[in-house]
């Protein structure tokens, strides 16, 4: 099963790439393990799916005691909480949730203390729907966070994430926020380098997400079936 539907969403996103006039291999796909066990997550490895995504420092601990994500680069797209910041350098290889300076102060904080290559890779989250459910830093409030996360030691910025509104109507939009925004920064002087990675659209909008711009989109139920939650 894990085959075939890695096939079909590699097939959709080189469709959606060729209408949008894009290089496939400019989107990456990342594989969003929430509720999958680690059998599957080794699965989906094998077949290439070698970036990983996981919305619980806990369960990043957990799963990867038991080798779950060998092979893989593994990344925390959940909420964080401050106080779990000092797992999350010391068990991920990249954070994709930086909503707040007391997030990126403490990352900051214990990717010096802990890690041995002293740089967490991470993803500045941005409120690009303005939805009251997601979380993320609203479009207004980025470039200040932005300028506090280049200013820290110990973590690099890396692009932007979102979370799209549920609704599909709003969701395009606010992708094309987010494309936005990461041009606005560069002109204001923030390198590309650092706004490389655009991680915007989900099993249900990731064609519009690759219209709109996405370098990454976050695959859970189209490559790992309908989940228990």
């Amino acid at each position: 099963m894990i085959a075939k539907n890695i096939d079909s969403v590699r097939k959709s996103v080189h469709e959606a790439c060729m209408k949008a006039g894009r290089d496939p291999k400019s989107v990456e796909i990342m594989g969003v393990t929430k509720f999958v066990g680690p059998d599957l997550i080794r699965e989906a490895v094998s077949y290439g799916i070698v970036s990983l995504g996981e919305n619980q420092v806990q369960e990043i601990r957990r799963k990867k005691a038991l080798g779950a994500y060998d092979g893989a680069r593994l990344c925390l797209i959940g909420h964080l909480q401050t106080n779990k910041a000092s797992m999350a350098a010391r068990v991920c290889d990249e954070v994709h949730s930086v909503d707040s300076v007391r997030v990126a102060e403490a990352l900051s904080k214990f990717s010096l203390m802990y890690r041995t290559d002293g740089v967490l890779p991470v993803l500045m989250e941005v409120n690009a729907g303005r939805d009251p459910k997601k979380h993320g830093v609203l479009p207004e409030d980025a470039s200040q966070l932005c300028d506090t996360i280049m200013s820290l030691e110990g973590i690099q910025l890396r692009g932007l994430m979102t979370v799209a509104p549920e609704d599909p109507r709003l969701a395009r939009g606010a992708f094309r926020s987010l494309r936005l925004l990461r041009d606005e920064l560069v002109a204001r002087g923030t390198p590309v380098s650092n706004l490389e990675t655009l991680s915007m659209g989900m099993s249900q909008d990731y064609e519009s997400a690759i219209l709109e711009g996405s370098t990454m989109v976050r695959i859970g139920t189209a490559l790992f079936g309908p989940r228990a939650y």
